[in-house]
């Protein structure tokens, strides 16, 4: 039987490894929703085992619509992940977020297109809570993380989650500032979803890179820029995230490890086996 593995650690644009992770293996895992990003690099960090995945896969391959978001979230359940730390890189919305401050938002607001954001249908219905879709004690421990390392850190904030792959309009931009949002990307809605599906805490590490393209005295974003802050906050984040599962309890308390318990609607003699045996991982103790 394979190890099973209780953190999971998500790398986004300039962050596709774990310098500090040691015993090093790769695990190739298969998904009833086809093949995640990358295999998951399985190793030991500050003394816990953890799984660490490139969002975007070795090499950056894969746009933000491209990314199978079920297939990557649904592999760390099956090895065992109840933690789900994930670093992004994102665009400032308000002048106090500064390019290579970090930011460990609590809120989402989706505008993405038709993205798969949910393991249930085909016979299987359920609705979870998702008022607060950050996991507020992994929350915390990012922020301490943060402060430890000598980051400038903000707690909270909303982080709006745009289609892409191309960046904001000046129009976008300056709407998403009328309405109080606070940064911009293109990745953790989905994931942060179907990760209280799966009934794992999620939380996000933020490495601002730049001003989206709003502020008068910057330039609108580009990628050199956003890889020149990342390479100069990479080193800062990899200690963050370190630090973090450092501090992380075996024990779950939140209401994150129950997400599911009150939220399946379809009677289990109702669903069908194939969706049974699929999302076995996910839904098995609550089809008995």
């Amino acid at each position: 039987m394979s190890e099973r593995v209780q953190i999971g650690i998500i790398g986004g644009s300039g962050l596709y490894d774990m310098a500090e992770l040691t015993e090093r293996e790769e695990r190739k895992v298969s998904t009833p929703f086809g093949d995640p990003s990358d295999p998951y690099v399985i190793g030991t960090l500050r003394g816990k085992r953890v799984a660490f995945l490139a969002r975007h896969g070795a090499g950056h391959r894969f746009t933000p619509t491209e990314l199978n978001y079920r297939a990557n979230i649904f592999g760390f359940k099956s090895i065992g992940a109840e933690f789900i730390l994930s670093a992004s890189a994102v665009g400032s919305l308000q002048e106090r977020y500064v390019p290579q401050h970090l930011v460990i938002p609590d809120q989402f607001f989706d505008r993405t297109k038709g993205r798969a954001s949910t393991f249930f249908g085909n016979g299987l219905v359920a609705h979870v809570a998702f008022a607060h879709p950050v996991c507020g004690l992994l929350g915390a421990v990012a922020h301490d993380a943060s402060r430890k390392a000598g980051a400038t850190v903000h707690r909270g904030g909303t982080y709006v989650c745009m289609e892409g792959p191309q960046f904001s309009t000046l129009a976008e931009s300056k709407l998403y500032r009328s309405w109080g949002m606070d940064i911009i990307g293109m990745t953790n809605l989905q994931e942060a979803k179907l990760a209280r599906e799966a009934e794992i805490c999620y939380a996000t590490v933020a490495l601002v890179t730049d001003y989206d393209c709003w502020h008068p005295d910057h330039a609108s974003v580009t990628v050199d820029m956003i890889i020149e802050n990342l390479v100069a906050n990479a080193k800062t984040a990899q200690q963050v995230i370190a630090d973090a599962v450092s501090r992380l309890p075996y024990a779950r308390t939140c209401e994150c490890a129950s997400a599911l318990q009150h939220a399946i609607l379809t009677r289990p003699d109702a669903v069908p086996d194939r969706v049974k045996k699929d999302l076995a991982p996910i839904i098995g103790r609550y089809m008995s």
